[in-house]
């Protein structure tokens, strides 16, 4: 039989927690790198569903876009947390920004080549002299061309479809879970997808905080981390519709039809719980050492990184993570 509790230890606790509702909530600054979409369901869902409140912080999120400026945003403290591609941080970084990579957004980078569906481009071979549009800068061409062999042209990327629909040769950078639906939509029909993972170019997406702000604020990350990792796995696993009201509502262009597919493909290929034999839930938000060992090794390999400049010690940390 359970005895009730002693009438002061009633008080007591209700005193705790009359004395914890009223403390108030930290603030923090999240720069995205894109317009609000499914890429972050998880942010939104542990924001609609009142989770970075439970943990004691008042969460704003900032809508990205081609000039987001996320580096410079953390570095300089205008923001505190950002997101951003484990590639590019890395060269940041190795060119002495003070950032850390602290968590996982996917555990691999949507970032691909998007093949009209008449092209006769099936394979990454089969890129010989073919034209892409794409980030010249984009570290993933450097890697196909010394893996293949391949010599190709290359247009800058205008972060548009159309050039796309009017070419049945069209081969362009692009969102694994964004771009087809919208080739679809514009009359096209849905693209083949060369993927950077197929290629073996394993990039994360990930967060990013400043050094002095991990060394100064390391409790506000960790619940920022707790209440993000739950956000995710409620994306996934439960009703998405509060984290799709608030993307509407932060960003008009997306439609019901939209976030579907969008959702469906983060979760079908397995972009935040991982495609490895390690991948589940638990890997939510997780970075893998060893991948960042093999990540610097490309880089260095390519030229585009310089040999020391950048270790994995010195990249990311694992501490937030649960």
């Amino acid at each position: 039989m359970k005895r009730p509790l002693p009438l002061a230890l009633t008080f007591l606790a209700l005193a705790l927690w009359m004395h914890g509702a009223d403390r108030p909530l930290t603030k923090l600054t999240v720069q995205l790198d894109w317009m609000p979409e499914p890429e972050h369901g998880g942010f939104y869902q542990a924001q609609a569903l009142g989770f970075f409140r439970e943990e004691g912080l008042d969460v704003t999120l900032l809508p990205g876009g081609p000039n987001a400026l996320v580096m410079p945003k953390v570095a300089t403290g205008r923001a505190d947390i950002g997101q951003a591609d484990s590639t590019n941080t890395l060269l940041q970084q190795a060119e002495g920004l003070p950032v850390l990579q602290f968590a996982a957004v996917f555990q691999d980078d949507p970032s691909g080549l998007l093949v009209n569906a008449a092209s006769s481009v099936h394979r990454f071979e089969d890129l010989q002299g073919k034209t892409i549009i794409a980030r010249p800068e984009w570290a993933f061409l450097a890697f196909l061309e010394k893996k293949y062999q391949l010599k190709f042209a290359v247009v800058p990327q205008t972060f548009s479809v159309a050039a796309f629909l009017g070419n049945k040769e069209a081969i362009q950078q692009g969102y694994f879970i964004a771009e087809p639906h919208h080739i679809v939509k514009a009359g096209g029909e849905m693209p083949r997808f060369l993927s950077t993972w197929d290629a073996g170019f394993r990039a994360y997406a990930v967060l990013v905080t400043s050094r002095k702000f991990a060394r100064d604020h390391p409790d506000a990350l960790r619940a920022f981390v707790r209440a993000y990792l739950r956000g995710w796995r409620s994306y996934l696993e439960e009703d998405p519709t509060p984290a799709h009201a608030a993307l509407k509502a932060a960003n008009p262009s997306n439609t019901d039809e939209f976030m579907a597919f969008s959702r469906q493909k983060i979760i079908a290929e397995k972009l935040v719980t991982g495609r490895d034999a390690s991948g589940g839930v638990t890997q939510i938000g997780r970075l893998d050492p060893a991948r960042f060992d093999t990540q610097i090794r490309q880089l260095e390999e390519l030229g585009i990184l310089k040999p020391g400049k950048v270790t994995t010690a010195q990249a990311i940390t694992t501490d937030f993570v649960p």
